[in-house]
């Protein structure tokens, strides 16, 4: 088979592709991740409107991770067998109508409900993008475009802050409705319109794919078949071989210190902010973006660091290691509005500049059916976390009447998930991936 093609070529042709996937797929997770945290913002008012506590909002919170879980894995084994574009479809319709839904909320039982919903709906879009993203680049260009995909989350906060304070500020009253049940209704509509663009504009492997020529074509199966035969003897086929080796575990608790520490920022960041002195709803989505804007520009350095080193655990853990140290500093200045923000920042930043780098590691050591069952069962891991920690948190804050308690079970979680991380992955094979010698990070 004729091979021929320049280290020229083969980025161009994964700069196309990374342009042809990334910003759709990105879209529909801003949507997801503004669905899903928003309540951060509607509990401003929600909680007195509906007479609800810390811990009925943290249970609520934590609902949605329920869900998540308990579809997280059929939904990603489902995809492998009916390819991504039904699937998006699918979920993103759902989740958009549950989101929605949750203006018309009037107890805290509606509110379990339509969380828990949301997130069985929501369950297998994270993970299938990352398996969808292993089919068409190889590992050693897959932090880039994973770190692209993932600043989505940043991203939401950048946009999401500000448009639920001017929601929630502009339209309190409108036809009726509070200012909360505007940010579900006028949030919670895009995802419709997206999931059908991406049924008709994505394309389930590069093989389908009408805008790539035959050779491109060609070109990345070679990569990628490259990079199947030069995995190790260790790595995963069977998803139930996959659950029988210890580095899924290793990830696993890394993905429950990243899930529930960049939940904890969405969840609690505006009560944080308003916390520290700032009541003005319009304000807190104002000021509450601005860690996410730092957020973003980190993690795409820390992304392209990771993609010219070839290196993975250290680019993950030590950001993860500076959230930390966010999360234990925050109770020391949450009551003074800047240096508040100053250390949200840290440890937002540090939260988002792992993503890259630690999501590009499962696919490393896992392939077939167990990358897509094994990358579900990691964020599974997480969201079992995520579900449990918002109604620790939110008892704590109830008990306490602080969130300090709260941010040290953060930090601390962070910190942990970081030492697993670096002391269960020091065997060469899980330090990071196999190189092609002409391969180079994607624009």
């Amino acid at each position: 088979m004729n091979t021929t093609r320049t280290p020229a070529q083969l980025d161009a042709t994964y700069r196309l592709i990374g342009w042809r996937l990334i910003p759709l797929l990105m879209l529909g997770y801003v949507s997801a991740y503004i669905d899903r945290s928003n309540i951060g913002f509607a509990k401003l008012q929600f909680l007195s409107d509906l007479q609800l506590t810390e811990t009925m909002y943290g249970i609520g919170a934590g609902l949605f991770y329920l869900g998540y879980c308990l579809f997280e894995v059929p939904s990603n084994l489902m995809l492998a067998k009916i390819g991504a574009r039904a699937t998006f479809l699918r979920i993103m319709v759902l989740w958009s109508l549950c989101s929605a839904a949750l203006a018309f909320i009037d107890d805290a039982t509606h509110f379990y409900v339509l969380r828990f919903f949301l997130g069985a709906a929501e369950a297998g879009f994270f993970p299938g993008v990352l398996f969808y993203l292993s089919q068409w680049a190889p590992a050693s260009r897959r932090a880039r475009f994973t770190a692209l995909f993932m600043s989505s989350m940043a991203l939401s906060g950048i946009i999401g802050g500000p448009l639920a304070g001017l929601i929630m500020h502009s339209m309190d009253g409108t036809a009726g409705l509070k200012g909360w049940q505007w940010l579900f209704l006028i949030e919670g509509s895009p995802g419709i319109l997206l999931g059908t663009l991406s049924y008709y504009l994505l394309a389930d492997r590069p093989r389908d794919a009408s805008w790539l020529s035959e050779e491109q074509k060609r070109w990345v199966a070679e990569d990628l078949a490259r990079e199947a035969s030069a995995r190790d003897v260790h790595r995963q086929t069977n998803f139930i071989d996959a659950l029988k080796d210890r580095r899924l575990y290793v990830l696993a608790m890394m993905s429950i210190a990243l899930i529930s520490g960049i939940g904890g920022i969405s969840l609690w960041l505006p009560s944080i902010v308003r916390s520290s002195g700032v009541t003005d709803i319009l304000h807190i989505g104002m000021l509450s973006a601005l860690p996410y804007i730092v957020a973003v520009v980190v993690q795409q350095l820390v992304a392209r660091s990771s993609d010219r080193h070839q290196e993975r655990r250290w680019h993950a853990a030590i950001p993860a290691g500076i959230a930390a140290l966010g999360w234990f500093l925050l109770p020391l200045v949450q009551d003074m509005t800047w240096l508040a923000l100053g250390v949200l920042t840290l440890m937002t930043a540090g939260s988002y500049g792992a993503t890259g780098p630690f999501w590009s590691l499962p696919a490393s050591y896992l392939s077939g059916t167990a990358a897509a069952g094994g990358i579900a069962m990691v964020t599974t891991f997480g969201g079992i976390s995520g579900f449990v920690s918002p109604i620790i948190v939110g008892w704590a804050n109830t008990a306490t009447g602080s969130l300090a308690s709260g941010q040290i079970y953060y930090g601390t979680l962070m910190a942990l998930g970081a030492v697993v991380l670096i002391y269960g992955t020091r065997s060469p094979e899980a330090a990071g991936v196999t190189v092609s010698p002409t391969t180079t990070s994607p624009g």
